[in-house]
């Protein structure tokens, strides 16, 4: 196992426990908002933001994973006609394709997000944090994902299974 394999592997267990925090959270919100609106009759202000919150992380953390993991939805009929060769330069062009896919929208956009609305102050309504900081997952998400990007054109050229 190279070194670049075990980075993968940290940083992809390392996402998988955050996900796995955020996932318990967001049980835990949705059940305290039942809970007090049977118990208390009225549910608390604040649960539906953060269960909201929680959800767009949970979303945009859980697709780098997926990518990381080369295991988000793809259809590859076309691909398996290629010959051996050809896989290999498709597999690499569609890696460098969502390389500069994260880095324009997820990294560029994303930060420009993020220095948006904390520019602006802008709030949540309930919770009263900074937007900036919910978006910053989507920059964050996005470097996550070109770093898979790269580690899997490693992989590629190393003649390691493509896809």
């Amino acid at each position: 196992m190279t070194k670049s394999d075990l980075v993968f592997n940290k940083i992809s267990k390392t996402l998988e426990w955050i996900m796995i925090l955020i996932f318990a959270l967001l049980v835990l919100d949705v059940f305290l908002q039942v809970a007090s609106r049977y118990v208390l009759g009225e549910s608390f202000t604040w649960t539906e933001e953060f269960a909201r919150f929680a959800l767009i992380w949970l979303t945009i953390l859980g697709a780098a994973y997926l990518n990381g993991k080369k295991e988000h939805l793809s259809m590859d009929f076309l691909y398996q006609k290629f010959s051996v060769s050809n896989q290999k330069k498709v597999a690499v062009l569609i890696e460098v394709l969502i390389f500069l896919f994260a880095l324009v929208v997820m990294v560029i956009g994303g930060l420009n997000l993020v220095y948006t609305t904390l520019y602006l102050d802008q709030l949540s309504g309930t919770l009263r944090i900074p937007l900036g900081y919910i978006y910053a997952v989507m920059p964050f998400s996005g470097f996550l994902i070109m770093c898979f990007s790269v580690y899997h054109i490693s992989e590629i050229l190393n003649k390691k299974p493509a896809i």
